[in-house]
């Protein structure tokens, strides 16, 4: 039976030059009505995460999570999955560096500005501002990461930043550790404090 698994798939393809019926066809089987758009996995993490803590299916209510492999891919899946394309609604997450090119995707496809959701920094920083640094360590210890997480606080380009930017940073050093932290996060947000932008986006859902 055809998932959004196999949705996601078929986009991906289409949006690096494959053929485009596997997508339509799919599209309409599914009865996809929403694409969300991310930069990446670990914020595709965090969004089924918050999907999941909020007892939601976004697969059966039609709604796609699609990560592009980077937010410079935004107009390209917009223009594919859009008014111009597909006819779904556009909606998605990203930094605040990137948002240009999400505002530019979704102005050529003639999609509406207000699905666009803006994180301050990343998704990442918003998270770890909601939680609070020593939350954040806790999560770390549990995970198993304190030591890791100690030896990276003692190189040179760590000393003078922010707890909060040394975070951002250690996520990011080891495959897959972003996209794990994407989830734990969230796990271990408190139901009124999930980040605005991240909350706002499931709103318009």
């Amino acid at each position: 039976m055809a998932d959004m698994g196999a949705f996601r798939d078929a986009v991906t393809d289409w949006a690096a030059g494959g053929p485009g019926d596997p997508a339509r066809e799919l599209a309409a089987r599914l009865s996809v009505r929403t694409v969300v758009l991310l930069e990446g996995p670990s914020d595709a993490e965090a969004v089924g995460a918050l999907a999941a803590g909020r007892g939601r299916d976004l697969a059966a209510e039609g709604v796609c999570v699609l990560p592009m492999g980077g937010a410079m891919n935004a107009g390209r899946f917009a223009r594919l999955l859009g008014p111009a394309g597909l006819g779904l609604r556009l909606t998605g997450l990203c930094d605040e560096r990137e948002h240009r090119y999400y505002a530019r995707g979704w102005e050529r496809a003639g999609a509406a500005q207000q699905g666009i959701f803006v994180c301050a920094a990343d998704l990442e920083d918003e998270l770890i501002r909601a939680l609070g640094v020593p939350r954040v360590e806790e999560l770390v210890r549990a995970e198993g990461d304190l030591r890791p997480l100690r030896t990276f606080l003692r190189q040179p380009a760590q000393q003078g930043r922010t707890a909060q930017q040394q975070f951002r940073r250690f996520f990011g050093t080891k495959k897959g550790r972003k996209i794990r932290y994407g989830r734990v996060l969230v796990e271990a947000l408190a139901p009124d404090a999930v980040p605005a932008p991240l909350d706002g986006l499931f709103a318009c859902l």
